[in-house]
């Protein structure tokens, strides 16, 4: 009877710690039951849905001052310098080191992959993405590498000033680079950051248009390092914590970034893929971003799309490719603003509370709390 007693002791220990251990784990918002938008998600609910897309991190832990890593985004997993895409860059406010921009801009392509880092390591991710691309078979007699290297301050967390990002930290985000789900939160670029005074990182989303509008699938991955008043899903969720920008009560800056990245497989030449970029700023919106004085928010759009890639050498004269007509852009950009949206908010419930430079803690959203003020304004859905 004495060991059957200790038997269901020991039995209940294990439960309520399974469970506890349980309820620690992540959950990206929408295993809450929340829906952001009307659109449907792709299989993954990632970037990486739009076909041929990869992510890969570097996460860099190392005692108690470092805290930043890299993240690398491949449109395609061929020869992207070879096989240019289609490409554009909007900036919401331009308080930021995005490396690449003018060249995006002026020629409509994009012929690397896209890197996300710390901002003091932006030069070394350049010569790493640099290397990467002349050392590619079929590079050889290459002269000219334009690297898009974008970033946000973790300084906050990392000692950002010993520049522990190296070159092989940022080829090994790039060489594994994969499909299928995507890490998110304390991971590589967004292993340092804070987003509305709560611990951020990396969010991804997508959406898949109906096929009566083409079908298309859009997706968004986002390093999360800015202020302002947070809302999920329209809920006032930083008012109602008593945690926001001009917050009288408490010392919270808006100040920071939010690198975004948006890819589809829609037929979108260069000129409607900055459309799309502009939208994504109003996704930043709907979570309560103010794009502040201080903050590099920046939107990097491309089409994987096959057809429209664009050779670096060729004899023709001309390149034919179907492009999306004007009229057939609402639905993208309506997907680019939900997706964005959804990346963000799940970039804060997938991080967890850090410690870092100076003993500085930066806590996890408190996810038990948001969920009990979702439920109060009815934002979940069966």
């Amino acid at each position: 009877m004495v060991l059957n007693i200790k038997m269901l002791f020991l039995l209940l220990l294990m439960i309520i710690f399974a469970d506890q251990a349980q309820s620690q784990i992540p959950k990206r918002v929408r295993e809450y039951g929340v829906r952001i938008g009307v659109l449907s998600t792709g299989k993954y609910n990632a970037i990486t849905d739009v076909a041929g897309v990869t992510v890969g991190h570097t996460t860099l832990i190392k005692g108690d001052q470092v805290r930043t890593g890299v993240t690398a985004i491949l449109p395609h997993t061929t020869n992207i310098f070879q096989q240019k895409v289609p490409a554009a860059v909007y900036v919401g406010n331009g308080f930021g080191k995005l490396a690449g921009t003018t060249q995006v801009q002026e020629l409509g392509n994009l012929e690397t992959p896209i890197v996300l880092t710390n901002t003091l390591n932006v030069a070394t991710a350049m010569n790493a993405v640099v290397g990467y691309t002349l050392q590619q078979p079929g590079n050889e007699e290459v002269q000219s590498v334009n690297a898009v290297v974008g970033e946000t301050n973790d300084g906050y967390l990392n000692d950002i000033r010993g520049r522990h990002v190296t070159e092989t930290h940022v080829l090994q985000a790039i060489q594994e680079a994969k499909g299928g789900a995507v890490q998110e939160g304390n991971v590589g670029a967004g292993t340092g950051t804070v987003c509305f005074g709560f611990k951020g990182g990396i969010g991804t989303s997508s959406r898949v248009l109906p096929q009566n509008v083409g079908g298309y699938t859009v997706g968004v991955l986002v390093q999360t390092n800015f202020g302002g008043v947070l809302q999920v899903d329209g809920v006032p969720v930083g008012e109602e914590l008593n945690q926001y920008y001009m917050n009288q009560r408490i010392k919270d800056s808006a100040d920071g970034s939010c690198m975004i990245v948006v890819a589809t497989d829609a037929p979108v030449d260069a000129r409607n893929l900055e459309r799309m970029a502009k939208r994504a700023m109003m996704g930043l919106a709907k979570t309560g971003g103010i794009a502040s004085n201080g903050s590099g928010d920046y939107v990097i759009a491309f089409s994987s799309n096959p057809d429209l890639r664009i050779p670096y050498s060729t004899k023709d004269k001309t390149q034919a490719a179907p492009i999306l007509r004007n009229d057939e852009m609402s639905p993208l950009f309506m997907a680019v603003i939900e997706a964005t949206e959804e990346a963000i908010i799940n970039s804060l419930f997938m991080a967890e509370t850090m410690q870092g430079k100076e003993n500085r803690t930066v806590e996890a959203l408190p996810v038990n709390k948001v969920t009990k003020l979702l439920k109060k304004h009815h934002a979940l859905k069966p």
